[in-house]
C-alpha cells in the first residue's frame, strides 16, 4: 500500500477540482458524493497504511515517497515533493481524514439549504488536501505549502458568508494575524537551511546536533521563531484573537478547522521538530510558559461567554494551551495524545452546538435556550459524552490525555510544580464552564420565543450519525493511552516512541525525565478528579438547581464579570495600540504622500505640458495664408540674424 501514499492528500484535491471546475453545474447529490467520497476513501487508505506501518519493526516504521524534484538549485538547495509516513504523521492523517470525513457527512445536512452548497464543499476539500499535505510533507518547504494552504482555506471558510460584514472582517482578521506568525516561522526555516544546508526533516534531525550547540543562542532563536508560527496558527497568546471571531463561519468549519485540524498544526510542527527543541531548553521553557498562560487565560474568559460557539472557541484556545504545555515540558507524546482525543470531543461539541443552532433557527445565545434535551435527545446525549470527556471524567478519552499532561508537567525534568498548578486550576475551570454550557442549553426553563419552540426538532440522520460516532470515540478514544499506573499498556506512548525519543546523544540526554513515583501520580490524579467533580457540582448548583445564585454572584462580582465578558478588552487594546496607528499611518501614506506628493508631482508635470500644448496648438489654424505669412516672417528673422552676425 505504501506506493499509494500520495493518494491520501491527492483524493481530496481531486474532489476540489471536480466540484470547483464544475461549480454551479452539478446537483447537490453529486457534490456530496464527490466531496464526502474522496475524503472517505482517503480515510480508508490511511487505515490501510497505518496497519502496514504497524507491521514494520518499531525502529523501521518510516515510509517515504518522493514524487518528483521540486526545486533543484546547484548543491545548495534540493527540495522534493515527497511524503513521510511515520507514527506521528500516521496519527495525524487518521485524525484529519477520519474526523474530516464525519464533518463532511454532517455538513450535507447542515448546509443542505445553503445557496453556495457547492462552493462550501469545494473549500472543504481544498482545506483537507492542504492539511494532509502539511502533516505528510517530508521537508519544511513542502510543509509550508500546506501550512499556507490551510491559512488560505481558513480565510475562505471563515468568511464564507461574505455578504455579512462580521464574517468578512473575521476572515480578514484570521488571515492577517496568521501572516504575523508565519513571518516568524519562515525566518526560522531560513535559519535552518542557512545552517544545516537542507530542509529535509530527516537530514535536518541528523545534522542538527553537529551544527548547533546544545542550548546555544542560534538553536534557541530558531526554535522560538518556529514557535512564533505555531502561536499564530494554533491561537496562543498573543496571537489568539482571530480564533474566537472565526465562529462567524458555518459551524462545520469550526469543527474541522478550529477544533480538529488546522489549529493543531503548531502542536504537530513542534512534535515533528522535537529534537531541535530538546537541544534548546530555553525555547522549551517559552513553549511551556505560553501554553500554560494561554490555557488558564482562555478558560477564565470561557466562564462568562454567552454565545455557545464562543464558549467552545475559548475552550479550544485553552486546550491548545494544554498541548503546548505538554510539549514545553518535553512530553511530546502527551501533547499529540491530547491533540487526538481533543479532535474527537471538540469536533463533537462544535457539531452538537451546530445541531442546536440548526434547531434554534440560528440562535446562538444560551440565555435564549434551555430545556432542549427533550426536543433533541440524540444531540443531548452525544453532547453530554463530549462534555464529560473534555472535563476529564475517568474512563472518557479526555481524562487519560489530560491527566498525562498534568503528571508530566509535575514530574518531567522540564516541568515545574507551578505548571501543574496552572493545569490543575484550568481543569476545574474547564469542567465548570462546560457544564454551565450544558445546563443553560439543555436543562432548566425554556427561554426561547414561542415561534422558535414550535419548530424545535432533532437534526436529520446525516447530522446525528456523525455525532454518535464521535461520541463513541470521545469515550473510547483515550483507551489506547491508559497509563501503567492504572493497569494499562499505554500503546500510544509505545507507538510514538520512535519519533520522540530518537536522535543524537545530546538530545537523548535532554530527554531524561525527573522524579516522581506511583503514589504521587495517583494522588495528583485523585485530587484532579475531585476538583473536576466539585466544579461540576458548582455548575449544577448555579445554573440548574438554584440559578438565582448565579445572578447574585454576577451582581456581586460585576467588575470581574464585565472584564471576562469583554475578554479583558484585548481586542480594544490591540485596536488602540496596533490597528489604529497602522490605519492612520496608511491613510497618511495614501492622502498625503501618495495623493499630494506622488500624484501631485506627476499631475503637476502633466498639467504644465498640457498648458504649453494648449498654447502652442493655437498656431495650428488650418489657413494656408496664415502659414505662408508665418513662414515669411520666419525667413525674415533668419536672414536678419545672419546679416546681423
Amino acid at each position: 500500500m505504501s506506493e499509494y501514499l500520495f493518494l491520501v492528500p491527492l483524493l481530496p484535491f481531486f474532489g476540489f477540482l471536480v466540484n470547483g471546475l464544475l461549480l454551479g453545474r452539478l446537483p447537490k447529490s453529486v457534490i456530496s458524493a464527490v466531496a464526502c467520497g474522496t475524503v472517505g476513501i482517503s480515510f480508508i487508505l490511511s487505515i490501510l497504511l497505518f496497519f502496514e506501518l504497524k507491521g514494520l519493526p518499531p525502529g523501521a516504521r518510516v515510509i517515504e515517497q518522493v514524487l518528483f524534484t521540486w526545486i533543484p538549485s546547484g548543491d545548495m538547495l534540493h527540495t522534493n515533493v515527497g511524503y513521510l509516513l511515520d507514527p506521528l504523521s500516521a496519527v495525524m492523517i487518521l485524525v484529519v481524514s477520519g474526523v474530516g470525513f464525519l464533518i463532511h457527512v454532517y455538513s450535507v445536512g447542515y448546509m443542505g439549504h445553503d445557496a453556495s452548497y457547492g462552493r462550501f464543499f469545494t473549500y472543504m476539500n481544498l482545506f483537507t488536501f492542504s492539511m494532509l499535505t502539511l502533516v505528510l510533507a517530508d521537508n519544511f518547504l513542502f510543509m509550508f505549502v500546506g501550512w499556507e494552504g490551510v491559512g488560505l482555506c481558513s480565510y475562505l471558510l471563515i468568511g464564507f458568508w461574505h455578504e455579512r460584514k462580521s464574517a468578512s472582517d473575521a476572515g480578514k482578521k484570521a488571515f492577517i494575524v496568521n501572516r504575523i506568525g508565519d513571518f516568524g516561522f519562515l525566518i526560522g526555516i531560513f535559519l535552518i537551511f542557512w545552517n544545516v544546508g537542507s530542509l529535509d526533516f530527516r537530514v535536518v534531525m541528523e545534522r542538527a546536533p553537529e551544527v548547533f550547540v546544545f542550548g546555544g543562542g542560534l538553536i534557541t532563536a530558531t526554535c522560538i521563531l518556529l514557535f512564533v508560527g505555531a502561536i499564530g496558527k494554533s491561537a496562543q497568546i498573543p496571537l489568539y484573537v482571530w480564533l474566537p471571531d472565526a465562529m462567524e463561519g458555518p459551524t462545520p468549519v469550526s469543527a474541522l478547522i478550529h477544533a480538529a485540524t488546522m489549529v493543531t498544526a503548531g502542536v504537530y510542527m513542534i512534535a515533528r521538530t522535537n529534537l531541535l527543541y530538546m537541544m534548546a531548553p530555553d525555547a522549551l521553557l517559552v513553549v511551556a510558559v505560553i501554553g500554560a498562560l494561554t490555557a488558564i487565560y482562555a478558560a477564565t474568559i470561557g466562564l462568562a461567554q454567552n454565545d455557545i460557539k464562543r464558549v467552545l472557541a475559548y475552550s479550544t484556545v485553552s486546550q491548545l494551551g494544554y498541548m503546548f504545555l505538554a510539549c514545553g515540558v518535553a512530553s511530546f507524546t502527551a501533547g499529540i495524545f491530547h491533540l487526538m482525543t481533543h479532535a474527537f470531543f471538540k469536533a463533537l461539541l462544535f457539531l452538537g452546538a451546530g445541531s442546536v443552532i440548526h434547531a434554534m433557527a440560528n440562535e446562538q445565545d444560551m440565555r435564549r435556550m434551555g430545556g432542549l434535551r427533550k426536543y433533541m435527545p440524540a444531540t443531548f446525549w452525544t453532547f453530554l459524552f463530549a462534555t464529560l470527556a473534555i472535563s476529564g471524567i475517568p474512563g472518557f478519552s479526555g481524562f487519560f490525555s489530560k491527566d498525562e499532561i498534568l503528571w508530566k508537567s509535575f514530574s518531567s525534568g522540564h516541568g515545574h510544580w507551578l505548571f501543574w498548578v496552572i493545569g490543575f486550576v484550568t481543569a476545574g475551570l474547564t469542567a465548570f464552564y462546560m457544564f454551565r454550557l450544558l445546563y443553560l442549553t439543555f436543562y432548566g426553563k425554556e427561554r426561547m420565543e414561542e415561534s422558535t419552540r414550535s419548530h424545535l426538532h432533532e437534526s436529520p440522520r446525516s447530522m446525528t450519525v456523525p455525532l454518535v460516532v464521535l461520541a463513541v470515540l470521545s469515550l473510547i478514544g483515550g483507551w489506547v493511552g491508559i497509563p501503567h499506573i492504572l493497569g494499562g499498556t499505554n500503546y500510544f506512548e509505545g507507538w510514538m516512541e520512535p519519533v520522540v525519543s530518537g536522535g543524537h546523544a545530546a538530545a537523548s540526554q535532554a530527554l531524561a525525565s525527573g522524579g516522581g513515583d506511583a503514589g504521587m501520580e495517583v494522588t495528583l490524579m485523585v485530587v484532579s478528579v475531585a476538583l473536576v467533580l466539585a466544579a461540576i457540582f458548582g455548575a449544577y448548583t448555579f445554573y440548574n438547581k438554584r440559578p438565582e445564585l448565579a445572578t447574585a454572584w454576577r451582581s456581586r462580582l460585576s467588575g470581574v464579570h464585565h472584564l471576562l465578558v469583554n475578554k479583558y478588552f484585548v481586542d480594544e487594546i490591540y485596536g488602540t495600540i496596533l490597528v489604529r496607528p497602522v490605519v492612520y499611518f496608511s491613510l497618511f501614506l495614501w492622502k498625503v504622500f501618495d495623493v499630494v506628493f506622488i500624484d501631485g508631482f506627476i499631475n503637476g508635470v502633466a498639467s504644465v505640458y498640457s498648458d504649453i500644448s494648449e498654447t502652442v496648438r493655437t498656431a495650428q489654424t488650418g489657413r494656408v495664408r496664415t502659414y505662408a505669412t508665418v513662414f515669411l516672417l520666419g525667413v525674415v528673422v533668419i536672414l536678419a540674424y545672419f546679416i546681423w552676425i
